[in-house]
Parts: structure tokens; C-alpha cells; sequence
């Protein structure tokens, strides 16, 4: 059975095991460094809510006022405060289904959403996890859709504030591992 392929949805199956991974982090481990250059493991969880609430806000979403803080709540309240305001209004087919132009062509507000924060969903949760100590593992489906992903943005994925370069690894190394040196991190 395929599985639902509404916004709501998409987010969800990508937010719940980063969910679990921030929930299960220990806060003073969140405030190491990241593989991000210049980030905390804290950081990065604040990057992903900032920019999701940045894209949803200019595409006409009603997002909570104060943006939660990782600073004031702990990574762990604040991405749960802001991953629910994402998915009420991702349920919402009025702005989920919304006509949306990316550089990368038309699309609806659900789908570019998924595009690219589905993306920092994935690979953040690996940044967050080696930030904690905590091994991230992906599944195939998930693998599927980091490779995906790299592959449709071209070069845009080397743009400023993206992702540095390719990292290269050993021609035995894991498909994870050959995924995550792409997006410019080491994984050994």
C-alpha cells in the first residue's frame, strides 16, 4: 500500500525520527559542535526552525508568535513547538496545495516545502545526531530521497550557505556514507 503523500504527511514521516533523535539528545551534548562549520548541534535545530518558519510565513502560513528558541526552551521544547505549528498548517489543503514557482519550476507550497526543508529534515538529523553522539541510520526510502534530492538541485547544492564541497571517501564506503560526504560532511 503506497504510503499518503499529502503534506501533512511527508512532514511527518520525516519529523518523527528527528523528533525522537532531539527528545533523546542530551541538551549539554546539543551545545558541542556540529559538522555545520561555526554551529552547535543547538544551532542547527534553530537553523531548521528558522527557515521553515521564514518559508511558510512568506507563503501565507500563520506561524505561532515568539519564534520558539532553542535559547529559551532547549532544542527539544522548541523544535516540538514548532514542528506542530508546521504540521497544522501543512494539514491545511488551502495552503498545502497552493501553486508555488521555485527556481526549480512550479509546484504547490506542500511540495517545495518537502523539496527542500524535507531535504535539512534528513541530513540535519544526521548533523544533530553526530553532534550527540547518536548514530543516525537511514532507511532506503530515506537514502532514496537524500540522493534524489542532491541529484535535483545540480550545483545549486554548492551555493553559499548550502552545502560545501563533495567530500571524498574510499570507493568501500557505505551508500550513507557516500550520501553524507556529497553534502559536504565527513562521515568517518
Amino acid at each position: 500500500m503506497p504510503l499518503p503523500r499529502d503534506a501533512a504527511s511527508v512532514f511527518d514521516r520525516k519529523n518523527t525520527p528527528l523528533m525522537r533523535l532531539v527528545d533523546s539528545a542530551d541538551p549539554l551534548e546539543l551545545a558541542g559542535p556540529s559538522p555545520c562549520e561555526g554551529w552547535t548541534g543547538s544551532d542547527v535545530v534553530q537553523h531548521l526552525i528558522d527557515t521553515q518558519r521564514d518559508f511558510l510565513q512568506k507563503a501565507g502560513a500563520d506561524m505561532p508568535d515568539p519564534t520558539p528558541t532553542t535559547e529559551a526552551l532547549g532544542a527539544s521544547t522548541a523544535w516540538r513547538t514548532h514542528a506542530e505549528a508546521v504540521a497544522r498548517q501543512l494539514a491545511d489543503d488551502t495552503l498545502a496545495e497552493r501553486p508555488y514557482d521555485t527556481p526549480f519550476g512550479s509546484t504547490t507550497v506542500g511540495g517545495a516545502f518537502d523539496r527542500f526543508y524535507g531535504f535539512d529534515l534528513l541530513v540535519h538529523r544526521w548533523d544533530i545526531g553526530r553532534t550527540a553522539g547518536i548514530d543516525v541510520v537511514f532507511s532506503d526510502r530515506e537514502l532514496d530521497q537524500i540522493e534524489a534530492a542532491i541529484d535535483g538541485f545540480g550545483e545549486a547544492i554548492r551555493g553559499e550557505g548550502v552545502c560545501a564541497p563533495a567530500v571524498e571517501l574510499p570507493g568501500d564506503a557505505s551508500r550513507q556514507d557516500r550520501l553524507i560526504g556529497r553534502t559536504g560532511r565527513d562521515p568517518r
